[in-house]
């Protein structure tokens, strides 16, 4: 037999359990990794099914129902009632010197309706129906904060994240670099060019970098996990968070800041619809000193055969004056208008915090792009330093000190600089939320 052919069976099954250990992993990867997130895709998420937002739309139901309560005042209120009688007696009435005449039956059964209907209350419940719509207004206007506050922090959450990755890039760069220097410094060694206090120093600046490596990695995981509490997701989930596609748009003047902040925060409006409210409640207040007129009507039978109609239809017109509420009345009409004046100064100082936001978010997106120039730079020279310095250490003309210096230096100008882009991105997304822009709108997102 032919040797070859021997040795060529031989690898075949070799071969196959390569192939496998080749092919399998292409297959299975897809199921074990995670797919990416975008900004725009956790926005929509968090805004349409996070917790906090559930929650207010809930309260915004239970306002809405309290529209329906103060309406039905001004809608007819109809009762239905059936009665069985049972009298030890049956009723009877003297006439003179005549003897007991009956006047009913002493077991009868009565049932009818009653329509009441009012007519007339000065605009009192009118009053509070308007006054119960602001309110759904302001509730509205509440959620719209609470969702554009959630936008916002998932926001910064996904930022954070974003810039964690980076950081993961700079701590990894570092930690190579001293393995570099290290084993450039343990080959001088071995050559007899530098003392062993210089391959110590690099041994310990590389441990030294390997431990901020596993920081920054727990660093990420949190932040990963923080991004999947947002989402309603289990905590462990595998997070991959793609960068920000969409720059929205900041290039205004801070004047035209304050202006949409002024028409647009929720904050300001749902303050506003509080205060027309309140005025409301102080107009129906108001009318409790003036007379109700109403009408009542309806179907009344009793079973009696001593009466000579048993059922009767009626109609009733009739007025209702409240002369005197022990002093009730006039307190909640001061009270309420202690209460307005209370409201008209809470949006003044509303206002101003929020124009003071407003500057705030404005100064930290300027200076934080000015950052960015800045620390670019440094990240270039740092860069140049770092290559002059391995080349002089090499030669022999600089020692292991300039060296692991210029490799923090690098990793410390890297990580100002990522630091300064991602806080550009967050300044970006806070000046939009100080302004009330939607944020989920702002980054490309419409939610259907």
């Amino acid at each position: 037999m032919n040797p070859c052919n021997i040795n060529s069976r031989m690898r075949s099954p070799f071969r196959i359990l390569q192939l496998l250990l080749v092919v399998f992993p292409m297959i299975f990867a897809p199921l074990s990794g995670a797919d990416a997130l975008t900004l725009g895709e956790g926005l929509e998420i968090v805004t349409e099914h996070g917790r906090d937002v559930r929650i207010s739309r809930a309260e915004e139901a239970v306002v809405s129902e309290g529209v329906s309560l103060a309406r039905s005042p001004l809608l007819p209120q109809v009762d239905l009632y059936a009665d069985q009688t049972w009298l030890r007696y049956r009723p009877e009435a003297i006439f003179g010197l005549f003897e007991p005449v009956p006047i009913s039956e002493k077991d009868f059964l009565s049932y009818g309706f009653r329509v009441n209907q009012l007519v007339y209350d000065a605009g009192a419940s009118r009053a509070l129906l308007r006054a119960s719509r602001f309110g759904l207004e302001e509730k509205r206007l509440d959620t719209m904060r609470v969702r554009n506050l959630i936008a916002l922090n998932f926001t910064y959450a996904y930022i954070d994240l974003l810039e964690t990755e980076r950081l993961l890039t700079v701590a990894r760069n570092e930690v190579r670099r001293f393995e570099a220097h290290l084993k450039d410094t343990r080959a001088m060694y071995d050559e007899g060019l530098i003392t062993k206090n210089d391959l110590l120093q690099a041994e310990v600046m590389l441990s030294d970098a390997r431990q901020r490596l596993l920081t920054t990695e727990n660093l990420r995981a949190m932040r990963a996990s923080r991004i999947n509490s947002l989402l309603v997701r289990p905590l462990n989930d595998e997070v991959v968070a793609e960068e920000i596609s969409v720059k929205p748009y900041t290039e205004l003047s801070l004047e035209t800041a304050w202006e949409k902040a002024v028409r647009l925060r929720p904050e300001l409006k749902a303050i506003q619809a509080r205060i027309k409210a309140k005025r409301e409640e102080i107009k129906a207040i108001r009318a409790r000193f003036y007379p109700d007129l109403y009408i009542s009507g309806g179907y009344d039978y009793q079973e009696n055969r001593y009466m000579v109609y048993e059922g009767n239809w009626s109609l009733v017109a009739g007025i209702r004056v409240n002369l005197s509420s022990g002093g009730a009345t006039r307190a909640r009409l001061r009270q309420a208008a202690a209460e307005l004046e209370r409201l008209s100064i809470a949006e003044e100082k509303l206002r101003d915090t929020v124009m003071l936001e407003v500057k705030k978010a404005y100064l930290q997106l300027r200076s934080s792009g000015r950052k960015v120039a800045v620390t670019e730079e440094a990240v270039a020279r740092a860069r140049e330093n770092l290559r002059l310095q391995r080349l002089r250490y090499i030669e022999g003309l600089g020692t292991a000190t300039d060296v692991t210096d210029a490799v923090t230096l690098m990793s410390m100008a890297e990580t100002n600089y990522w630091s300064a882009v991602y806080n550009r991105k967050k300044a970006e997304a806070g000046l939009l939320h100080a302004m009330g822009e939607d944020i989920v709108a702002a980054y490309g997102v419409t939610i259907r």
